[in-house]
């Protein structure tokens, strides 16, 4: 019996009583997951991604672990959702206009102590005192830095289309202006190379391609390292109080980490480890979140047709934003109908050991993005549901 074929086993022995479509997160695969993280930090703390968790009780289960320090959030509605709750570190990833929100926030002592929003523009700083709506309490601010690796001569940019912040100068520009202005204090610093942990390296059935991408990589790491030595030290002359340098993502943890700049790292896909973090050289882990269909149908042989399941990921279409089955091993889509909206037809020998009401388990592509179809995740502790819990969904937050 193969480790996935185990695996199988557990989940629908745990399941039983369960109808699907369902999701689960296997815990001991979560926290084998987190330790690693841990490991590849080097002692440098991990700032949970909520957009990759989206599930409050998971979200604390990997805070309470040692290692581990803040979340990084991706609403400032969500953010404030969360220190409600309790949180008392996050750190917004994204600039806001949510008004209403900054309203809350500067009117709030406990909120305005616990969040940190994003910064990298002056227009930004414009559009929070306009929001404030009488509201006097000092807004926590980082900024952002552009890390994208530029070459010949600017012509070709790879990486993402985020801060227009990137030089030293620039940034030491802003932080001047937010050391000006009455409201403000700058406490961080964000940095956060995608092209280098969001992309896969061993693309399976590409080696060219891999190898390209693995050098552009290293390329882009060396370059990044001396530039965001340089922007720090231009910005810790402004505010010399900086309380962090935030850096990396799943697939660069050891790599940031080993940057004497960075003080902490952003993770958080690293714990579910969606389909899209297989290829890596960087690392290996286990899936720790699945999602499971229904067989409702069995066309003919070699065939079944589950409920559902078309479930993309945001990003740039294609074959590796859908969901892919998972267990049990060896089946795959119709090409002519994929992964469907209300019915998918999958095909391959293992179809015809299924029946109807069996469940067939899929693997999402980006981490975070399951919780938008399940309001519940089923916690699974070897062979036995041991808690259900509610995802941002099921306590009725849709944050985007």
């Amino acid at each position: 019996m193969t480790a996935r074929t185990a695996d199988r086993t557990r989940y629908d022995r745990a399941t039983a009583h369960l109808d699907a479509p369902i999701a689960i997160v296997d815990l001991e695969a979560f926290d084998a997951n987190a330790d690693d993280l841990v490991r590849r930090a080097a002692g440098k703390p991990v700032r949970v991604a909520s957009k990759s968790v989206r599930c409050r009780t998971l979200l604390e289960r990997a805070l309470a672990r040692p290692g581990f320090a803040g979340i990084m959030s991706y609403t400032l509605a969500e953010s404030l959702w969360l220190a409600r709750a309790g949180f008392d570190d996050v750190l917004l990833a994204y600039p806001s206009a949510d008004r209403a929100a900054f309203a809350e926030l500067a009117a709030d002592p406990k909120l305005a102590a616990a969040v940190t929003v994003m910064v990298d523009d002056h227009a930004q700083l414009e559009l929070i005192d306009a929001s404030r709506a009488g509201g006097r309490e000092e807004i926590r601010v980082c900024l952002e830095l552009d890390t994208s690796l530029r070459m010949l001569g600017g012509r070709v940019r790879i990486g993402a289309l985020r801060s227009p912040l990137r030089s030293p100068a620039q940034l030491a520009e802003l932080a001047r202006s937010v050391a000006r202005r009455p409201g403000f204090r700058l406490v961080g610093l964000m940095a956060y190379e995608g092209h280098v942990a969001g992309v896969g390296d061993a693309v399976v059935g590409r080696p060219l391609r891999s190898r390209a991408i693995r050098l552009m990589q290293a390329a882009a790491r060396k370059e990044l390292a001396v530039r965001r030595a340089e922007v720090v030290r231009a910005v810790r002359a402004v505010a010399p109080e900086l309380e962090f340098v935030n850096g990396g993502g799943t697939g660069s943890v050891q790599h940031t980490a080993a940057e004497s700049a960075v003080t902490e790292i952003a993770a958080g896909s690293g714990l579910y480890v969606p389909r899209l973090f297989d290829n890596y050289t960087s690392f290996t882990a286990r899936p720790a979140a699945l999602f499971a269909q229904p067989v409702v149908r069995r066309p003919g042989v070699g065939v079944v047709t589950v409920l559902g399941g078309g479930y993309p990921a945001s990003g740039a279409a294609g074959a590796d934003r859908s969901p892919v089955p998972y267990l049990p091993e060896g089946l795959r889509y119709d090409r002519q109908e994929g992964a469907g909206e209300v019915q998918t037809p999958l095909l391959g020998s293992p179809a015809d050991d299924l029946l109807i009401g069996d469940k067939v388990w899929f693997r999402h592509a980006k981490a975070g993005e399951l919780c938008e179809r399940f309001d519940t995740l089923h916690l699974i502790e070897g062979d036995r549901v041991t808690a259900s819990v509610p995802t941002y969904r099921g306590e009725g937050q849709t944050f985007l």
